[in-house]
């Protein structure tokens, strides 16, 4: 037990200091993120040291289980996919445009429209989807109005890891935690509206309170260049292309919301539009432009980092699974009481802080679905809503993190702490309350 502990706790240490200090290094015009690196690193050692056998890890991995780690990642990365085409075919500038040029003079106004619609494609895609697509396109309109890009970049930030309560697709945690207990997609929804509602109000409620004066003022700014688009965009809509990614989109939550009535998994129902889609754009880009690029250029944007981070961390709690340890965790975590559901809503949200929000919701896993519903729905609660209380407390944290640095815009450790933790304590609270009332 003790060489299994002693590895993975500092495999654990050094992933954490890895996002603090330097999450990725360069290798000539490629990122390479150091902290999936390292956890792979330390799950290797776990498996090269006997901790626990390679045919161990091919069976876990590989297990007839809502759990098995390669469909939970199949379907979180087809459904990104999904929302990639979208947001290549033009729909996701094209809102952004839409906003800038609408509220341009009034930055309350345009912090709520740019809230809203955060929220609203949020709930529809996914936080990393949404962080990846829209921060980008605030520093640069920031930059041009000469105004700080910190309360609309905190204001996305927290509408994305708030109102992804909402569905099981928002967040690779939602899928997670929920496929491990067996909750159905209308069940999930059916119990977490309430509570992603109430978290995504209180949020905007305390990010407008932290910012009142610099949002309350006007923007002083007459130039006629503030309307911008992502550094992505195109030039103009692709309307077809945009239109057959909505409909497959709608087609996928609506086939996820009746998974459990047609008999299909929700990572084959995922991989299957995924591919529908792929198909048709190829057909499409090789007669409209007689080339196939645009779809690579998709494909190659997809969250690659997460598949050797999840199943690394998938190796380790194996590992520790093994020797005993998640046994002690468990009598010591799980309680059974009516207040499960807040008590571990506070414990994911910390833990997320410590491991990060996957490694933590594959730990807790082992510990929780089984037991207890409330604890379920508490640390998916906590999962999302733990993202902002430090950047190491999701995957959406450091992207969100590294996009600031190219961009120049600076945002200390320290700052995300303190403002990040005075929206998320009243956030959770409140979220976790309204989960209580509702179970």
């Amino acid at each position: 037990m003790a060489v299994s502990v002693i590895i993975s706790s500092i495999t654990v240490l050094l992933m954490v200091v890895t996002v603090l200090v330097k999450p990725f290094i360069k290798i000539g015009t490629h990122k390479l993120g150091l902290y999936w690196v390292v956890c792979l690193i330390g799950a290797l050692t776990l498996i090269l040291s006997g901790q626990i056998s390679f045919f161990k890890v091919l069976e876990g991995i590989t297990a007839k289980s809502s759990v098995n780690p390669l469909k939970i990642l199949t379907l979180f990365l087809s459904m990104t996919l999904l929302s990639v085409y979208l947001g290549d075919a033009g729909f996701f500038d094209s809102i952004a445009d839409f906003i800038f040029r609408k509220t341009k003079g009034g930055k309350i106004k345009l912090f709520l429209c740019l809230y809203l619609v955060v929220s609203v494609l949020t709930i529809f895609t996914s936080n990393d989807v949404i962080i990846l697509t829209f921060t980008p396109t605030i520093c640069i309109f920031a930059r041009k109005a000469k105004i700080s890009p910190l309360p609309f970049l905190l204001g996305e930030f927290v509408a994305a890891n708030t109102w992804s309560i909402t569905l099981i697709v928002g967040n690779p945690t939602n899928v997670y935690l929920a496929q491990s207990a067996g909750i159905s997609f209308a069940k999930y929804f059916s119990i977490m509206v309430l509570p992603a509602i109430t978290a995504g109000l209180v949020g905007l409620i305390m990010v407008i309170l932290l910012f009142r004066k610099e949002l309350f003022s006007p923007i002083t700014s007459t130039s006629h260049e503030l309307m911008i688009t992502s550094p992505t965009a195109h030039s103009k809509m692709n309307k077809a292309p945009m239109i057959v990614a909505i409909i497959h989109l709608i087609a996928c939550i609506v086939l996820l919301a009746v998974s459990d009535f047609i008999h299909l998994e929700m990572w084959l129902i995922c991989l299957l539009l995924a591919c529908s889609l792929t198909v048709f754009d190829l057909i499409y880009d090789f007669i409209a432009i007689k080339s196939v690029k645009p779809v690579w250029r998709s494909i190659k944007k997809e969250p690659y980092d997460l598949i050797p981070f999840v199943l690394s961390m998938f190796v380790i709690v194996l590992a520790l699974k093994e020797c005993g340890v998640m046994d002690i965790l468990n009598g010591l975590l799980v309680k059974n009481t009516k207040f499960d559901g807040f008590s571990f809503g506070i414990i994911s949200a910390l833990s997320s802080n410590l491991l990060n929000n996957i490694p933590m919701s594959v730990m807790f896993e082992s510990v929780i679905a089984s037991k207890s519903l409330p604890a379920v729905y508490g640390a998916i609660i906590g999962s999302n809503v733990g993202a902002f209380i430090s950047p190491v407390g999701a995957l959406a944290g450091i992207m969100w993190s590294k996009i600031l640095g190219d961009y120049g815009v600076k945002f200390p450790f320290t700052k995300f702490v303190l403002y990040g933790s005075a929206v998320a304590i009243p956030t959770l609270l409140a979220s976790c309350g309204v989960l209580l009332l509702v179970l």
